[in-house]
């Protein structure tokens, strides 16, 4: 229930958004298209949010054959879960880290990096998968997908605005004093700091839960810890090779690390629980 208090809010405030700019550029005109710009967006967003994201990170379904070590810890953690089996995908990144998405249990998929696979143990890779079917179960995958959406639609109104601010303008309201350049400038700061905040629409207490969760679901918390200290190392020091599928802001916050580096404002906005305290909460469970 309360992930879908979630998304209505966020799916409102897309729409608030959007009229408020439509506005800003169109007047009433304007207003009435990014409304019904809005509507074709948000349905999209709560039925393709899933391929969207996976089609960004160019995933790739793999068959038992072709992955039959990761088909194998999955089909065992579902069965532990209760839930239906998700596709299973592998993303081809030297980035160590892993995400699920879809918008319900019976519709959903894991992922996986190359970088993962290689890193981490058999029993490790049952630790993350588990925390990711964790999300997959108590339907955190929903609100992460939509919020990447949105996200991706933000900052790409900040570029736009950035463009108009160059080229003086797009006409729009401007002669009605409605900030012109200074409002196109506005716009361009504000908005990628509300990307930001959509992530932060998705609370850090559930990377906690899903930990829990997905510990109870492995039984094996130790593995899930040992994995989470790989990973914030491994991706901490993660040299992109040219062939690696890059992450992207707006959809960090899906993964089971931040793949992101980044200084003292990063951290301010991080959409990610500190890994110290994950991994010291998961030790401490006993079963």
């Amino acid at each position: 229930m309360k992930n879908v208090l979630k998304t209505t809010v966020l799916l409102a405030a897309l729409t608030g958004l959007l009229v408020i700019i439509g506005d800003y550029f169109g007047g009433t005109g304007g207003m009435i298209i990014a409304f019904l710009f809005a509507v074709v967006l948000n349905f999209g967003s709560y039925w393709y949010s899933d391929k969207i994201v996976l089609k960004m990170y160019r995933a790739k379904e793999v068959s038992p054959a072709e992955a039959p070590n990761l088909h194998r810890i999955v089909d065992g953690l579902v069965m532990k879960a209760g839930i239906p089996k998700p596709k299973v995908y592998i993303v081809q990144s030297g980035m160590p880290n892993a995400f699920a998405t879809g918008r319900d249990p019976k519709h959903a998929a894991v992922a996986a990096t190359t970088g993962i696979l290689e890193l981490l143990s058999y029993e490790e890779m049952e630790g993350v998968l588990a925390h990711e079917l964790a999300h997959v179960k108590n339907r955190d995958t929903l609100i992460s997908a939509i919020a990447a959406t949105l996200a991706g639609v933000v900052t790409m109104l900040a570029h736009w605005a950035q463009w108009a601010a160059i080229f003086g303008g797009f006409g729009g309201r401007d002669d009605d004093g409605n900030g012109g350049i200074v409002g196109l400038i506005a716009m361009a700061i504000v908005a990628p700091i509300a990307a930001t905040l959509i992530q932060l629409a998705i609370s850090r207490s559930r990377e906690f839960a899903a930990d829990e969760e997905g510990a109870r679901i492995s039984r094996k918390p130790w593995a899930l810890a040992d994995a989470l200290e790989k990973l914030e190392y491994g991706n901490s020091h993660y040299r992109a090779r040219v062939s690696d599928v890059q992450a992207k802001e707006s959809s960090a916050h899906m993964f089971i690390v931040n793949p992101l580096k980044g200084g003292a404002v990063q951290s301010l906005f991080r959409t990610h629980p500190v890994t110290d305290e994950r991994v010291k909460r998961l030790r401490a469970m006993k079963f």
